[in-house]
């Protein structure tokens, strides 16, 4: 279980967990992390500001600049002062399944998921465009296309060859890696108790040295707070595992595990120094097409709400520009553009 570096520094928030509770029907907690599996040596809080700090502006299609002045001192996760940088030297994906926007954003389960959209950024319009199930959803959002995957086959059914995120930032002499939590082993391909191989696209690229790289790139969630650190790369996807990431467990059950994983990566050293974006996606609605999603950046003005309809070819896309990688893949290629949507 990934446990937060007891060597990280937080501000101390008081908090109330109460409303996080998991429901009974999701009772192994061992696999969910919570205060008490953070290390004690430290007060566990969140760095997030009060949702009463978003502007009255800020629901607009493309978000203002804050006045620059980098050098100010500054204390949520999204209100440095300063324009955003023009590239990114970490891009982070957290991955979350199968809810429709309201379900979570409209919530009672959901606090902090919410407290992030108030202190940060959230979209009113992620889509999914009727891509069903889950795993031609992760592969469009690495590849720029579903590749004629329509299923949640395993590995063994399909081998795709084509260009990827992943091999993009190789190419571009930069890391990549893959946290899959509850994975056995590294580049597990098969499906293994709340490990699910559908939800871990690294998997199925076989082209050039994909398989190799998964071998030593796709990696259990435990290694992430070592290398949050000391060596986070420049391209990040993170996976909780079936019930985490609420494709088996409740919305609270999701939501309870996000709030140690986003406030250790707000209050680490790396983030502060400006240039990380962080994102929060669901890979596809239950029925109503939007999803939701939360955009976490350092310049970014707080509360702000996308409008414009985007997608997981928005995000490919965004990350692409932010890490210096000039080509998009397919659909990236024309998506609406995730950078005017939030401002980054």
């Amino acid at each position: 279980m990934w446990k937060a570096d007891p060597d990280m520094k937080r501000p101390v928030v008081l908090v109330a967990f109460a409303a996080l509770a998991v429901s009974a029907g999701c009772t192994d907690r061992a696999a969910s992390p919570s205060v008490s599996d953070i290390a004690t040596s430290h007060v566990v809080t969140s760095s997030l500001p009060s949702p009463t700090a978003a502007p009255s502006t800020n629901s607009t299609d493309n978000a203002v600049a804050t006045t620059p002045n980098s050098r100010v001192p500054w204390t949520g996760p999204c209100s440095r002062p300063g324009p955003a940088p023009t590239s990114y030297d970490h891009v982070i994906w957290i991955w979350m399944e199968n809810k429709d926007l309201n379900a979570v954003l409209d919530s009672t389960s959901a606090p902090f998921i919410q407290s992030v959209a108030a202190a940060c950024g959230s979209a009113l319009h992620y889509v999914d465009h009727g891509v069903h199930p889950s795993l031609p959803n992760y592969i469009a959002a690495t590849s720029g296309d579903p590749q004629g995957v329509s299923n949640d086959a395993g590995p063994d059914a399909h081998r795709l060859t084509v260009d990827n995120i992943f091999r993009q930032v190789r190419v571009a002499g930069k890391k990549s890696r893959s946290y899959l939590e509850a994975m056995p082993t590294n580049c597990a391909l098969k499906s293994n108790d709340r490990y699910a191989v559908k939800h871990n696209p690294a998997a199925y690229y076989v082209g050039t040295d994909d398989r190799t790289a998964c071998a030593r790139d796709n990696v259990a969630f435990d290694q992430f707070s070592r290398d949050l650190r000391s060596d986070l790369p420049a391209f990040a996807l993170i996976v909780p595992d079936i019930c985490n990431d609420m494709h088996d467990c409740p919305v609270a059950t999701g939501d309870a595990w996000l709030r140690p994983v986003v406030d250790a990566i707000t209050s680490s050293t790396t983030y502060r120094e400006g240039r990380t974006a962080v994102f929060v996606v669901f890979d596809e609605s239950v029925g109503g097409g939007t999803m939701p999603f939360l955009a976490i950046t350092p310049s970014m003005i707080p509360g702000t709400r996308a409008k414009a309809e985007i997608d997981h070819y928005s995000l490919l896309a965004f990350t692409e520009d932010a890490l210096g990688i000039t080509a998009h893949l397919g659909k990236a290629a024309t998506a609406p553009s995730l950078s005017a949507a939030f401002g980054l």
